[in-house]
């Protein structure tokens, strides 16, 4: 559990809150295809029989949240179900029990272009139904793990939970007195140089060390955190930095163990340093890696916000 996790990104997308809507029941109008279900209920889809997809990009509001609008290049945090059209559903996110977090942004480490276009705009709070033709969704080339085919237009539900921009800041913390005298150096403010001074001891256990005290709920495992990091190896090397992209989304006490797991019982809000000794046969005194963490936010299932 040494290194540092690969930054979540949703299988299929490759990709406070607001109070919601209460409808049990909702439509596309049109063409579009039916939904059933509630902000944060699993949506049920039907394609009529008789319908084909359009050519362009469709979407519409069903359930209007009352939070601020999502921009491009934010990161959504927010539940999903996605379907072939005339198919069957290839992913969904409510079946997980947590909620993705993406950039709203087209290409590498974005998502497809139709949910940019969809979903930028939109209200946190939100459910959107939107049906993305090729050019939208995966292109010509398809997404064969998933099941799609190059010639597929793709249906998505998506329950817009928060937004985080580049520069969403800190909540307010309070700083940690009479800390440890081993730990490295780290400086204050927004993407904070971190300095191991010569001759400390590396760790031979990780150790979570928090900074600065936050006032939000405790992470706790099964939640999707964001945060923000900044990682050196123990000479005071750079490893992996997220300030200069934005906050980052991680799932706390997922399937796969990551150092964001040692973050259970931290309140959000909180700045952390966490500590963590070279893997076996590593060198020690180069190998080990410091990494502050800034503690955004926490979220569940959008049916935890309904």
């Amino acid at each position: 559990m040494r290194r540092l996790a690969p930054l979540f990104v949703p299988v299929m997308l490759t990709g406070v809150l607001a109070a919601c809507g209460d409808a049990s029941e909702t439509s596309g109008g049109g063409d579009l295809p039916e939904v059933k279900g509630a902000f944060g209920a699993k949506p049920r889809i039907t394609v009529a029989a008789d319908s084909k997809p359009g050519k362009k990009l469709e979407s519409t509001t069903l359930v209007e949240g009352d939070g601020p609008e999502v921009a491009k290049g934010d990161l959504l945090v927010a539940d999903y179900l996605g379907k072939v059209y005339d198919g069957k559903v290839f992913d969904n996110s409510y079946d997980r029990g947590a909620p993705a977090a993406f950039t709203l942004k087209s290409g590498p480490g974005g998502v497809i272009s139709g949910w940019v276009k969809a979903l930028a705009g939109e209200k946190v709070g939100s459910r959107v139904l939107l049906v993305a033709p090729p050019k939208d969704g995966y292109g010509a080339q398809g997404n064969p793990q998933a099941g799609i085919e190059g010639t597929d237009s793709l249906v998505f539900v998506v329950d817009l939970i928060a937004a985080y921009d580049s520069s969403t800041p800190l909540p307010e913390s309070t700083p940690v007195a009479d800390l440890p005298k081993d730990l490295p150096d780290v400086a204050e403010g927004a993407d904070p140089d971190v300095t191991v001074a010569k001759g400390t001891a590396p760790p031979k256990e990780p150790r979570t060390v928090v900074l600065s005290t936050g006032t939000g709920p405790e992470v706790t495992a099964g939640k999707l955190g964001i945060v923000q990091y900044t990682a050196v190896d123990w000479t005071g090397g750079p490893l992996a930095s997220t300030w200069g992209d934005g906050p980052q989304g991680v799932p706390i006490g997922g399937q796969q163990p990551s150092p964001f797991d040692l973050l259970a019982g931290v309140p959000v809000g909180s700045r952390v340093l966490i500590e963590l000794p070279a893997q076996e046969g590593d060198d020690a005194a180069t190998q080990s890696i410091a990494v502050v963490i800034d503690v955004l936010g926490l979220h569940g299932p959008a049916k935890e916000q309904s």
